[in-house]
């Protein structure tokens, strides 16, 4: 691979007419992804801290969870987007081209799709570019951004534990709305509660204001009756005279 980017780079490097050099653009274009992915692939082990904090966070990969989503994707996409091999790795190597994801995202719109180019690539970038374009259109569905992943959670697998909370909440979102395009058993995901919001008038605060608030008590049954005047004397009274 090494002499590849260095035979693309020796061509790169002719200074020739303009036909020459747009025809270097695409040799230039693939051979920043293969720098970036080779960056990106050989960094090594974690050690110490980072090590501690790494195990952390893959202990937090539910692996139930992750063929809930698998049979949901497949169910809501169709067969076309593949099976996932068993296991952390696989899944993630399914997910890290974008492709399925964005074929996900589009599942759930019933009118123009928000992603209108899918393209497969060996490619970092583009790779990328995809996971990108799918949590854009995922925030814009109404996942918030608590919810969702980094790109570099899914593509490194720094955090896959967080691609799985960003497509629980897609799905619990897309159960929510019930509007026709989700598909799969609607006992896999939580409906959402949703905002009840009430309008009163002018008038009717005003009287709530005159109110007594049942957390401060209530007034109901209360009596003076026996009860004597505040402020008089002691009363001592001698019976032996």
């Amino acid at each position: 691979m090494l002499a590849s980017m260095e035979f693309k780079c020796m061509e790169l490097s002719i200074p020739p007419t303009t036909k020459r050099t747009h025809q270097c653009l695409p040799a230039l274009s693939e051979t920043i992804s293969l720098l970036a992915g080779t960056v990106m692939a050989n960094k090594g082990p974690s050690y110490g801290l980072s090590r501690e904090v790494q195990s952390k966070i893959d202990k937090k990969y539910d692996q139930d969870l992750e063929e809930r989503l698998t049979e949901w994707i497949i169910a809501q996409c169709g067969a076309g987007v593949g099976q996932p091999e068993a296991g952390k790795t696989g899944w993630q190597n399914w997910l890290k081209d974008g492709c399925v994801l964005c074929e996900l995202i589009n599942s759930l719109s019933s009118g123009n799709k928000p992603i209108r180019k899918i393209q497969s690539s060996g490619m970092a970038f583009k790779q990328m570019e995809q996971i990108s374009q799918f949590l854009n259109a995922a925030e814009k569905y109404g996942i918030t951004k608590t919810d969702m992943f980094q790109t570099v959670d899914l593509w490194e697998g720094k955090d896959l534990a967080a691609v799985q909370r960003t497509l629980m909440a897609l799905g619990n979102l897309a159960v929510t709305r019930d509007d026709g395009t989700y598909r799969g058993d609607p006992n896999w995901f939580h409906k959402k509660s949703m905002e009840n919001r009430r309008d009163f008038s002018e008038d009717q605060l005003n009287e709530g204001k005159s109110v007594i608030g049942l957390q401060m008590g209530t007034n109901k049954g209360a009596s003076q009756a026996g009860m004597t005047g505040y402020g008089r004397p002691r009363q001592i009274l001698n019976n032996n005279p």
